[in-house]
């Protein structure tokens, strides 16, 4: 996939030395074992790795949804590890997007009350336009009415990525977010995501498994046992697969 030039190279999220580890002496398990990453602005980065490989720690502890042993998270060069429990609650409502694998609506709300969420929460109106041309971005327009049981499972992922963007937050993490869809449907996703980092200047961060998914992003860090092994610039899927069966996936 051919991607735009990136113009900001601001940093909006990163780890300094993350340790992630469970249990003591010699029984420690190691789920990061110093990972040093940053993640600029306006990029769409996708982290791969075997199974237990970390990626997903990884992202958790970025996020401020996991704690690190030792080492950093920062988001917009707020170190996470110093923030309280509301401080950080605040940071990832007004801050940071989720899309995970799960849709996680809410069955009672339209599809534009769930797009609104997380600005409702913090008893906020948001950006008008800026609602409007994610909602346009992601082709909602004709369905803010609907609540998720009349929507398929593509438009009701696409509401979560709508609601992701919202609140216009300085990076956003996805979980394995075509994972409950079809292929198809999954591209349809991803594209949207796309067009958020190239048309709305948009920072995503993605965990996924699957190389096509990952040929979406611009860069790809992998990890195996907890460190980062390699990464790609400009992806594709067949260079993608070839990369993960060295790994041994």
């Amino acid at each position: 996939m051919v991607n735009s030039p990136l113009i900001n190279t601001t940093v909006a999220a990163a780890t300094s030395h993350a340790v992630k580890s469970y249990g003591s002496g010699d029984g420690t398990i190691f789920a990061l074992n110093d990972v040093t990453v940053e993640f600029v602005s306006g990029q769409f980065t996708a982290i791969m790795g075997p199974s237990g490989s970390g990626k997903s720690t990884l992202m958790h502890c970025i996020a401020g949804l996991d704690q690190l042993t030792s080492g950093s998270a920062l988001i917009d060069g707020v170190d996470l590890s110093t923030l309280s429990d509301k401080e950080l609650t605040l940071m990832r409502r007004e801050r940071v997007g989720f899309i995970f694998q799960a849709f996680n609506l809410v069955p009672t709300l339209s599809a534009e009350e769930n797009i609104r969420l997380p600005l409702l929460l913090g008893n906020k109106t948001g950006d008008t336009e800026w609602i409007k041309k994610v909602i346009d971005t992601v082709g909602l327009t004709n369905r803010l009415s609907h609540r998720p049981s009349e929507l398929s499972g593509g438009q009701q992922q696409r509401v979560a990525v709508a609601r992701a963007l919202a609140t216009q937050p300085r990076i956003i993490f996805a979980d394995e977010p075509t994972g409950n869809v079809d292929s198809t449907t999954g591209t349809e996703i991803l594209t949207f995501m796309r067009r958020a980092v190239d048309e709305l200047g948009q920072t995503i961060v993605m965990v996924t498994h699957d190389p096509v998914s990952a040929a979406f992003a611009d860069r790809i860090i992998f990890l195996a046992d907890g460190k980062i092994v390699d990464e790609m610039l400009e992806p594709t899927a067949v260079k993608v697969l070839d990369r993960m069966k060295s790994l041994g996936t």
